[in-house]
C-alpha cells in the first residue's frame, strides 16, 4: 500500500511540472503583453527580463504553500487517502483545463481555477464521506468554507470593472499629455512620468513582489509599512532627477526602462505569489505522505490535522520550479498564442480580427455612439478641436513589423496594473493578476481609440468572450474536479490510472488542434497584413494557385461526399464536410482581404482588380455550392434517414464521374493555359446539365409512383440543383480567367504562363 501512495506522490510531481508549463503558458500574458505589444526591445531581451524576474520570484519565494489551510476546505475532516484523491483530481483537472484555455488562446486565472478545483474535489469527497461514513460530520459546511469562494468571486467582479475603468481614465489623461507624437512632450514631462511610474513599480515590488520572499523578515516588512510614504517620495525624487539628467546627457528613452522594469516586476511577483497555484497542491500531497509515513497508520484512518499548519517547501523544489517556468517562457508556443489574443484585441491598427461580431457587441457600439454624440453637444467646439488634435495619429506607411501600440500605452498598462494589484494586496483582496492586467490593457485600448468603427464590434466580442471564459473557468474547474474526485473515490487506483491516460490523450489532441489552428491563423494574418506592391503578373499567378487548390478540394470532396452518401458512411461524410467548412473559411478570408490586395496593385490597374474580384466571387459561390451538397448529405445520414434508392445510386454515380472528369479537365486547361479548349468545356457542361434535367424528371416519376419519401426527395433535388450551380460557376470563373489573359497577353508572359 505504501508503494502505491509513493507512486501517487511521483505522479503529483509529474503533474506539477505539467501544470507549471501550462500555467506559465497562460499567465505569461500578465507580464509580457505590454513589452511584446510595444516591441520595446528584441524578443530575446524581453524574455531575458521576464525570465530573470520569474526565476528570482520562484527561487526566493517563501515557499508557504498554503493550499490546505487557505480556507477552501478543512483538512482535519479528511483522511490521508482522501487528501491524496483530492490532490490527484485537482491536478489532472488543472492541467487539462489550463491547456484547453491555452489552446484556445484565452488568458484565464490560475488562482480561480485552482481554488474552484479544490472546492469541487473537496465537496465530492465530503459527499462520499457523508453518504458512507456514519461517524463523519453530516453537514457539508463542516468540510467546506464557502465564504472564501464567495469572496473570490466578488473580488473578481470588482477587479474587472475597476481595472477597465482605471485603465481607460489614466490612458486618456496621459495620452492628452503626451499625444501620439510624444517626442517633444517626452522631453518636457518624461522625467516626471518616469518618477511616477517607477515609484508605482517599486511600491508594487515591495508590497506584492517580495513580501513572501525568504529574506523578508518581519522587521523589514514592518519598516516598509511604517515608512511607505517616505520610500515612495524618495523613489519619486530619485528617478525623476536621474531620468532628467540622463535625458540631458544622452538619448536615453525612459519609456523603454519603465516597460522593461515593469515586465521584470510583474514576472517576479507572478512567480513568487502564483507559484502556489502550480505546485501548492502537489506540495500538500507530498507533505501529507510524509506525515502519514511517519505515523505508519492505515491511510483510510489517518486524519490530516498536520496540514493545518504552514507547509514549508524545500528550496530545491522552488529552484526546479523556476527553471521549468523559465524554459516554458522561451519554448511554449501556446504562451505566444495567449499573448497574441491580448495584443490583437488592443492593437492600434486594423487588420485580422479573430472574433466575429455579435448582437450584444453591435448594440453596445450603437448605443455608445449615440451617448457620445449626445454628450458631445455639451462640450465647446474649441475644446473638442484641441482634444482631437491631441489624439491625431501621424500618417505613416504601416508595415507588418510595426508594434501593436506605442510605449506610452505599454508603460501605462504596466504602471496602472502594478498600482491596482499592490492596492488590492494591501487591502488583502484575492485579486487575479490576469484579470487586472487584461482589463487595464482593454481599457487603455478603448481610450486610445483603438476600437474604431471598423473594429469595435469585433474587439468588444473578443473581450466579452475572454471575460465569459473567466466565469466558465470557475464552473468547469468545480464541475470537472467534482466528477474526477467522485470517480477516483469510487474506483481508487484503477480510476486514477485511467484518468491519467485520458488526460495524456487530451493533451496530445489539443496540441494537434493548436498547431492546426495556429497554422491557419498565421496564413490569414499573413494574407491580410501583407504589404508591398503586387504586380499584375503576380496577382494572376496568385489566382491560378488559389483556384487550382480550391478546385482540387472541390473535386476530392464532391467524390467523397457522393460515395460516402451511397455507402451511408457517416464518418467520411463528416470528414468531407469539415474540409468544405475549411474551404469556406479560406474563400471568405480571401474575400474579406480584397481591399488590401487591390490597394497593392499598380496605380490605375483597374482591370486586374476587377478580375480578382470576379474570381473571388466565383470561388465563394463554388464553396457555397459544396456546402449545400455536403451539409444536407451529412445531415441525412446523421439523422438516420433511409438511404438512396438503387436507381438514385446509379444516377448519382454517373453524374459524379462526369463532374470529376469535368473538374479535372478545367484544372488542366488552367494549368496549361489552353483556353482554346473552353468550347469543349462548355459542351461538357451543357451535356451534364441536360443529364441532371433528365435525372430530375426520373425522380418526379418516382415521386408519382410513391417510390421516394419526402426526406429522400428534398436531399436528391438539393444535390442535383447545387451540382448544376457548381458547373455554372466553374465555367464562369474559367471565362473570367480567359478574358483577363486575352487583355493582358504581353504582361503575363513568363516561364510559368504559356500564353
Amino acid at each position: 500500500m505504501e508503494s502505491a501512495y509513493f507512486i501517487l506522490v511521483i505522479v503529483l510531481f509529474a503533474l506539477a511540472i505539467s501544470d507549471l508549463m501550462v500555467g506559465v503558458g497562460n499567465d505569461a500574458v500578465n507580464f509580457l503583453n505590454s513589452a511584446f505589444g510595444a516591441k520595446v526591445a528584441s524578443v530575446r531581451i524581453i524574455l531575458a527580463f521576464a525570465a530573470i524576474g520569474v526565476f528570482v520570484g520562484a527561487s526566493f519565494s517563501g515557499g508557504m504553500m498554503e493550499v490546505a489551510r487557505s480556507g477552501i476546505f478543512h483538512p482535519q475532516q479528511f483522511y490521508f487517502n482522501e487528501i491524496m484523491f483530492i490532490c490527484i483530481a485537482v491536478m489532472i483537472t488543472d492541467v487539462i483545463l489550463l491547456d484547453v484555455f491555452n489552446t484556445l488562446g484565452f488568458p484565464t486565472s490560475t488562482t480561480v481555477s485552482i481554488v474552484f478545483e479544490l472546492l469541487g474535489a473537496a465537496v465530492a469527497l465530503a459527499l462520499v464521506k457523508i453518504k458512507t461514513d456514519p461517524y463523519a460530520a453530516q453537514a457539508i459546511t463542516d468540510y467546506i468554507n464557502s465564504a472564501s469562494a464567495l469572496k473570490i468571486i466578488t473580488s473578481i467582479l470588482l477587479s474587472v470593472a475597476i481595472a477597465f475603468t482605471f485603465g481607460s481614465i489614466f490612458q486618456y489623461l496621459f495620452r492628452l499629455i503626451f499625444t501620439f507624437n510624444y517626442e517633444k512632450t517626452l522631453k518636457r514631462y518624461g522625467s516626471l512620468f518616469t518618477g511616477f511610474s517607477m515609484t508605482m513599480i517599486v511600491y508594487f515590488l515591495l508590497v506584492k513582489g517580495v513580501k513572501g520572499a525568504a529574506f523578508m523578515t518581519d522587521e523589514v516588512k514592518l519598516f516598509i509599512a511604517n515608512n511607505s510614504t517616505f520610500i515612495n517620495l524618495g523613489c519619486f525624487v530619485f528617478f525623476t532627477l536621474a531620468t532628467q539628467i540622463l535625458m540631458w546627457l544622452t538619448r536615453f528613452n525612459p519609456l523603454k526602462m519603465i516597460v522593461l522594469v515593469g515586465t521584470f516586476a510583474l514576472a517576479m511577483a507572478f512567480a513568487g505569489n502564483d507559484l502556489v497555484n502550480f505546485i501548492g497542491v502537489p506540495m500538500a500531497g507530498y507533505e501529507s505522505f510524509r506525515l502519514w509515513h511517519a505515523q505508519g497508520a492505515a491511510p483510510e484512518l489517518f486524519q490530516m490535522q498536520g496540514l493545518q499548519g504552514d507547509i514549508k517547501t524545500n528550496p530545491l523544489f522552488l529552484i526546479i520550479a523556476g527553471i521549468v517556468m523559465v524554459l516554458t517562457l522561451y519554448f511554449s508556443k501556446k504562451a505566444k498564442t495567449v499573448i497574441k489574443t491580448s495584443v490583437n484585441l488592443g492593437r492600434q491598427s486594423e487588420g485580422y480580427e479573430r472574433f466575429n461580431s455579435t448582437q450584444l457587441s453591435r448594440s453596445i457600439v450603437r448605443y455608445s455612439r449615440g451617448i457620445s454624440e449626445q454628450l458631445g453637444r455639451f462640450v465647446p467646439n474649441g475644446v473638442k478641436t484641441r482634444i482631437k488634435k491631441r489624439f491625431e495619429l501621424t500618417e505613416i506607411k504601416k508595415t507588418k513589423d510595426d508594434p501593436a501600440f506605442d510605449l506610452i500605452r505599454a508603460a501605462v498598462i504596466l504602471v496602472v496594473s502594478s498600482a491596482l494589484i499592490a492596492l488590492g494586496t494591501s487591502f488583502k483582496l484575492p485579486l487575479s493578476t490576469t484579470y487586472v492586467t487584461f482589463m487595464v490593457a482593454m481599457g487603455a485600448s478603448l481610450s486610445d481609440k483603438s476600437w474604431g468603427r471598423e473594429s469595435a464590434v469585433y474587439r468588444i466580442t473578443g473581450v466579452f468572450t475572454v471575460i465569459g471564459g473567466w466565469f466558465l473557468t470557475a464552473f468547469l474547474a468545480f464541475t470537472v474536479a467534482f466528477i474526477l474526485a467522485l470517480i477516483i473515490a469510487l474506483t481508487k487506483f484503477i480510476g486514477i490510472a485511467v484518468l491519467i491516460i485520458v488526460g495524456l490523450y487530451m493533451l496530445y489532441r489539443s496540441r494537434l488542434v493548436h498547431n492546426k489552428r495556429e497554422h491557419q491563423e498565421e496564413l490569414e494574418i499573413h494574407e491580410q497584413e501583407e504589404t508591398g506592391e503586387l504586380p499584375t503578373r503576380n496577382l494572376f499567378e496568385k489566382c491560378l494557385i488559389t483556384t487550382a487548390a480550391v478546385l482540387k478540394t472541390v473535386s476530392t470532396s464532391y467524390q467523397s461526399t457522393i460515395n460516402s452518401l451511397i455507402k451511408e458512411d457517416r464518418k467520411k461524410l463528416k470528414a468531407s464536410l469539415d474540409d468544405i467548412i475549411e474551404l469556406n473559411s479560406k474563400t471568405k478570408m480571401l474575400k474579406n482581404n480584397v481591399s488590401n490586395v487591390i490597394n497593392r496593385l499598380p496605380e490605375g490597374d483597374v482591370e486586374a482588380g476587377h478580375y480578382y474580384v470576379q474570381v473571388l466571387d466565383y470561388l465563394r459561390e463554388i464553396a457555397h455550392c459544396m456546402t449545400f451538397i455536403s451539409r444536407p448529405a451529412f445531415d441525412h445520414i446523421d439523422n438516420n434517414h433511409k438511404g438512396l434508392l438503387k436507381s438514385q445510386v446509379e444516377e448519382l454515380k454517373k453524374i459524379s464521374d462526369m463532374v470529376i472528369e469535368f473538374l479535372n479537365f478545367v484544372q488542366f486547361v488552367m494549368k496549361e493555359n489552353k483556353y482554346s479548349d473552353i468550347d469543349e468545356i462548355i459542351s461538357k457542361q451543357q451535356l451534364m446539365i441536360n443529364e441532371i434535367a433528365n435525372i430530375k424528371k426520373n425522380h418526379v416519376k418516382r415521386i408519382k409512383n410513391t417510390e421516394a419519401g419526402t426526406r429522400n426527395t428534398l436531399l436528391y433535388f438539393e444535390l442535383l440543383a447545387e451540382t448544376k450551380n457548381l458547373l455554372l460557376f466553374t465555367v464562369n470563373m474559367l471565362k473570367a480567367q480567359r478574358d483577363f489573359v486575352k487583355e493582358n497577353k504581353n504582361l503575363l508572359k513568363s516561364e510559368y504562363l504559356k500564353v
